[in-house]
């Protein structure tokens, strides 16, 4: 019998974009910072380059939609990486992970660590749809074990639209810049229209409180949101709450898979 191997921790798998990589050393820059970034390109250079990248970012959105295009009713659940297990986040995401699993919807996170893992472990041990929607970051970070169902992106705009397309509400868990960034990016496209029946939930009242206090005292008193703006969510400590917010805000029905799977509960 072939002795057991263990791989090396100093070459673990790396995901660049959908591609994974063992035992390659740390990349210096990501492809949405090769896009971004001018410095260093030759006058007239980008007209060789950014034309072909093209290519490579409707890549994205193809392989996002074929694997995506199936999926069923969806809750998009954000949060840290840096809250693992052992915390109360932590086991606050895996039971907001297993309650939106239970009442059917699939589940989306980010794929990663901390407060993206709990939603998908919850949902996975509840035989739910786990879904994990990863990026190429400069620090690797690769899909969590607990995603049934994953993909890796290396542009952050391509990943944004399949978190938007393809559920139909918002669940963030305390997190940093880029969770913040999510949310204001669902608020803006709530708030403009762009998307419906979309319930936004903001899981924990010490955490948010703040930023909800400066935007009432702030922004709408100054009148730069309006009148209801600073409604379009609600904040909550209970994942019952939080489920039960989404689930009836769902009953006035538009998008075509809640209806679809209303009248299969009624059959």
């Amino acid at each position: 019998m072939a002795p057991l191997n263990i791989p090396r921790p100093d070459r673990d798998r790396k995901l660049r974009g959908p591609i994974a990589l063992r035992g390659e050393d740390r990349q210096t820059s990501t492809h949405d910072q090769r896009l971004l970034e001018s410095a260093g390109h030759a006058d007239g250079q980008w007209k060789h380059e950014d034309p072909w990248r093209v290519m490579r970012i409707q890549s994205e959105f193809v392989a996002g939609f074929d694997a995506l295009s199936d999926l069923p009713k969806a809750v998009t659940v954000f949060g840290s990486a840096r809250l693992g297990e052992g915390t109360p986040e932590y086991e606050q995401a895996h039971e907001v992970g297993r309650a939106l699993a239970d009442a059917g919807y699939a589940v989306i996170t980010g794929g990663g660590p901390g407060l993206m893992e709990g939603p998908n472990r919850g949902a996975h041990n509840a035989g739910g749809l786990s879904v994990g929607l990863g990026i190429e970051l400069p620090f690797e970070q690769g899909l969590n074990d607990w995603v049934d169902l994953g993909l890796n992106f290396r542009y952050f705009f391509a990943r944004k639209t399949m978190f938007l397309k393809y559920s139909q509400a918002f669940i963030a868990l305390p997190g940093g810049f880029g969770t913040l960034d999510e949310v204001f990016e669902v608020l803006c496209m709530v708030q403009t229209g762009k998307v419906t029946n979309f319930p936004i939930v903001l899981m924990g009242t010490e955490f948010w409180s703040g930023l909800v206090e400066w935007m009432r005292n702030q922004q709408l008193a100054r009148g730069l949101i309006s009148d209801g703006d600073d409604e379009l969510f609600i904040v909550t400590d209970s994942v019952e709450e939080a489920v039960d917010h989404i689930v009836h805000s769902h009953q006035v029905l538009t998008d075509g898979r809640l209806n679809d799977a209303g009248r299969s509960r009624d059959a």
